[in-house]
């Protein structure tokens, strides 16, 4: 049995569909409904960035620092541009298949390759500084703090390589179960502090300049009979709000866990790979089967579900204003109220569909990467 399997694969596999024959018993995605606008999105400016995904499941997102934004696509291409006008500022040409970024930090902007290649270009020219190989495919966004780039694969291992040559300075060895979601969660750096999730299910702190483990926890317990039903990847980027980590796992759940010294203050059952987002009162997360759930952030007790997306192949949430947000198969950005759940918002940005969760900016901004290449600055605005 191969090692890694496609999440498309297994979404398959576990929604009944048969791999075997021609019938397709699976449930098709809902239907979008009419409905009463309150608010939209306008484009500020929109870029084409190239190849975007080309239809394969990486992780490509935007990333925003000071007045820039930067963005890659699967051919290879990172490109820098000005994030008020749009106005490209760079553009450097990899060679790789990237297949995750791109990170920025330190004066780096990071993107990683199918090839198991880490590439550091410089923020300001996009001159490339340094290149090396890891351990194995990069599925994660590499992340740079205090000199160390930090970079997570899908073997299992995170490293810690020098800033300044991309030499390595640590490695943990994580071996992944004979079966896992084709992904891997972004580490988080907070306080020179790495906090990274695994396809065991757990999640580790660990000192920035050594590796050293401060604190594990298990997210979630592997249970069943089969391969497949003993997934608990940790896939979803965690959140940290106020001291507090928020982390989910495919089919496991949903904790909240004190960054001090690792004590779990609170965990509910949730299966879910794309994203989870907090805001004061209120964590959103987008389950396996794309209902957008909204919990009460100090208990995780359930406050309202939208199930009116189900099986749209949502993103991840983003919190905008008063709304919070998710994209789906189909290219569409949703908009929901926070309080209720009640959709107040829809544009369609890209039809290749949007697989990377928008990204929020202050003024009400939100930062859209379409499947394509489609990459978009919109502004929030009510419907009078």
């Amino acid at each position: 049995m191969t090692r890694f399997v496609s999440l498309l694969l297994i979404l398959g596999i576990l929604s009944g569909c048969s791999l075997f024959s021609d019938d397709d018993n699976s449930e098709p995605p809902a239907r979008l409904e009419p409905f009463k606008k309150q608010v939209r999105l306008v484009s500020l400016w929109s870029r084409d960035t190239g190849e975007g995904t080309r239809e394969q499941r990486v992780k490509l997102v935007p990333a925003v620092s000071g007045k820039r934004v930067y963005a890659a696509d699967r051919n290879g291409a990172v490109l820098a541009y000005e994030l008020d006008s749009g106005k490209p500022v760079w553009r450097s040409k990899t060679g790789l298949a990237i297949s995750a970024g791109v990170g920025v930090g330190d004066g780096l902007v990071l993107v990683g390759s199918s090839e198991a290649e880490l590439v550091a270009l410089d923020a300001a020219t996009g001159e490339e500084l340094w290149r090396t190989s890891v351990s194995s495919e990069i599925l994660s966004i590499p992340q740079a703090s205090d000199g160390v780039v930090v970079v997570q694969t899908v073997d299992g291992n995170i490293a810690g390589l020098d800033a300044g040559d991309g030499k390595r300075l640590w490695v943990r060895d994580r071996s992944a179960p004979v079966l896992t979601l084709r992904g891997t969660s972004t580490p988080l750096v907070v306080e020179n502090v790495v906090l990274a999730g695994f396809a065991s299910g757990k999640m580790t702190a660990l000192e920035i300049k050594s590796g050293r483990q401060i604190w594990e926890v298990a997210v979630a317990v592997s249970r069943g009979r089969s391969e497949l039903q003993r997934i608990v990847d940790i896939d979803a980027d965690a959140v940290i709000r106020d001291g507090v980590l928020y982390v989910v796992s495919y089919q496991g759940r949903l904790v909240a866990i004190s960054l001090q010294d690792g004590r779990m203050l609170w965990n509910r059952d949730m299966s879910a790979y794309a994203g989870i987002a907090v805001e004061d009162r209120q964590v959103f997360v987008t389950d396996a089967d794309s209902n957008l759930w909204a919990l009460d952030r100090r208990t995780g007790a359930s406050l309202w579900k939208q199930d009116k997306l189900s099986r749209r192949d949502l993103t991840g949430p983003v919190v905008i204003g008063e709304y919070v947000g998710v994209g789906d198969f189909e290219g569409y950005i949703h908009l929901l109220t926070q309080a209720e759940g009640v959709m107040a918002g829809r544009v369609r940005h890209d039809s290749a569909g949007i697989q990377a969760t928008p990204v929020a900016l202050p003024g009400d901004r939100l930062l859209v990467l379409g499947a394509s290449g489609k990459l978009a600055l919109y502004q929030l605005e009510s419907v009078n």
